[in-house]
């Protein structure tokens, strides 16, 4: 259904990474959204209304919450499309992100108010009034939230939004806290326990959890979450893959919302390359990155001796050594000075993340004692990096 949806509505639909693309994607979920929640809401608050149950008509609103973020996630989609400016020459694609927290903070908000409102029916409870009818009404309605659920999922695969992929998961608690408020109201019929507003409460704080969970993930990657593994993977190997470059650190990735990521990197180049030669390699690379990845890069060359058997063997020794310590330890950016009385080896020491200034103090003392031992010539000069 979803796939035949989206070939009639969205033209190029094949072409995900085109803004336009996305923005049609992410409009057809938001209006597939307020159709889908607009529907439940009347059916469950018309239920809810005339079975006496809190539960349910917490879970009305619920949805009504539903569809303002479906409104919420299509205004977002289209402003983060905006073009750049002087106020934001990077363009304004974490707009989609910032809908996200605005989406989490109306799903809080709807949740604390169902609570207080379940709460009070604890304190002063009312017997709902049991109808098979409306329950297995109720019952169908779960149907039209596993398909929420199920083009959501697709659609924030295929476009990669991290506002759908949340709307999915909110389908799928949906999906969960109607079925405990269909229980509930059923059980709640042959029982004078006041059930119904204990599971409107429930509701409710599931539905304050879901909203958090969201507000959660969408600070994280506003502050700046670490580059998908995968992503990483790939421009290394594509820049590894090039002639003349023998080495990749200090891979840096900055995220301006979907389809808007920049990088920055270090390739290390032999110190007797033909620069121009080297340059044109760098440029290929990075034109290719950014026409296949999508990622707009900037390869910065650090020249390296190679084939000296002499510096190969110190280096090689030098990595078996920081390995030896912790094998998550690496260097890179390795040079070397030779002296009689004094060797200095330079070179950028990679730690994971984390590490306080006195840990890596202390990894920096053991490295120098240990060459010591090795040869009293031995003179580390070391530049600490955190590795994601």
């Amino acid at each position: 259904m979803i796939k035949f949806l989206i070939k009639r509505f969205v033209p190029d639909f094949l072409q995900v990474t085109k803004k336009e693309v996305r923005e049609r994607y992410g409009v057809l979920a938001g209006i597939l959204g307020i159709i889908c929640n607009i529907f439940l809401f009347l059916v469950k608050l018309i239920i809810g209304f005339l079975m006496n149950s809190i539960a349910i008509i917490s879970d009305a609103f619920n949805n009504l919450s539903d569809m303002g973020s479906s409104v919420v996630t299509i205004i977002g989609l289209k402003m983060s499309n905006m073009h750049a400016d002087k106020e934001h020459p990077f363009g304004h694609g974490r707009i989609e992100y910032i809908s996200s927290l605005i989406v989490s903070f109306i799903i809080m908000l709807v949740g604390f108010e169902l609570l207080k409102s379940s709460v009070g029916k604890i304190i002063n409870p009312e017997k709902p009034e049991l109808n098979l009818i409306l329950i297995i009404i109720l019952c169908l309605s779960v149907l039209v939230k596993v398909w929420m659920f199920s083009y959501n999922r697709y659609i924030g695969k295929q476009i990669n939004s991290g506002v759908i992929k949340a709307s999915a998961t909110d389908s799928l608690n949906d999906v969960i806290s109607t079925g405990a408020v269909i229980i509930s109201a059923i059980i709640s019929g042959f029982v004078s326990f006041p059930i119904d507003a204990i599971a409107g409460s429930a509701v409710s704080v599931l539905v304050m959890y879901s909203g958090f969970s969201i507000a959660k993930e969408t600070i994280s990657i506003l502050l700046g979450n670490p580059p998908d593994p995968e992503l990483v993977a790939e421009i290394n190997e594509r820049i590894l893959s090039q002639n003349g470059i023998v080495g990749t650190h200090d891979l840096i990735v900055h995220d301006y919302g979907p389809g808007r990521v920049m990088a920055s990197v270090h390739a290390e180049v032999p110190d007797d390359i033909d620069i121009v030669k080297i340059h044109e390699i760098i440029d290929l690379a990075e034109k290719g990155i950014a026409r296949d990845l999508g990622v707009h890069i900037v390869i910065h060359m650090d020249p390296i001796t190679v084939n000296c058997e002499r510096t190969d063997a110190i280096k090689s020794m030098l990595v078996d050594l920081v390995k030896g310590i912790d094998a998550r330890y690496n260097i890179h950016d390795f040079r070397m000075t030779d002296g009689e009385s004094n060797i200095n080896l330079i070179f950028d020491l990679e730690v994971p993340c984390g590490y306080s200034h006195q840990q890596k103090d202390e990894i920096v003392k053991t490295i120098r004692k240990k060459l010591s031992e090795l040869d009293t010539r031995y003179k580390a000069v070391i530049e600490v990096d955190d590795v994601f």
